[in-house]
């Protein structure tokens, strides 16, 4: 039996949540340190290119034309607000090892990484960018990429999780 203090899978939750904060803080490290601001490399012609971007907006780029002081502001405290929520979630739910718990992980690695940066800088770098012709997705990181996964995990044991039930009652 473990302690009700922590169980054996909420450390393997934190070094999922430390290994997304540790991949992101190198990826956005390297780009800044060896591709020029509003530059890039093409990787797959007419599909993806690593670029660096700043974004000082929210995800997808959303306030980030916004000149208002609060901006920065208002974006660190949701993201602490969002942090508090998951490690609540996690601590609560995260006694095994499931898709739950990895989910909400990737979330708080990648969140912790995006809050690094507006902390730092009042920026997040951004790097990863696909298109098509002139369609393009808005460029994202590995913080990004890690709350998107652990969102869809989420979705997916919410779906599932509630279909199976029904099919048994």
């Amino acid at each position: 039996m473990t302690s009700d203090k922590q169980s054996p899978a909420h450390g393997k939750h934190l070094l999922i949540a430390v290994v997304v904060l540790a991949l992101d803080r190198l990826t956005k490290w390297l780009i800044a340190r060896d591709i020029a601001l509003h530059d890039y490399i093409q990787i797959i012609p007419g599909f993806f290119r690593l670029t660096h971007v700043e974004n000082r907006g929210a995800a997808f780029s959303l306030f980030a034309d916004s000149n208002a002081p609060w901006r920065t502001s208002l974006l660190v405290t949701f993201s602490l607000v969002a942090l508090v929520i998951v490690l609540a979630l996690l601590w609560k739910n995260g006694h095994s090892l499931s898709s739950t718990g990895v989910g909400l992980s990737l979330i708080l690695g990648g969140a912790l990484g995006n809050l690094w940066d507006r902390l730092m800088t009042g920026r997040v770098v951004d790097f990863l960018l696909f298109y098509i012709g002139q369609y393009q997705w808005p460029a994202f990181n590995v913080a990004d990429s890690a709350i998107v996964v652990g969102a869809g995990l989420l979705a997916i044991e919410i779906l599932f999780t509630k279909t199976a039930e029904k099919k048994l009652a």
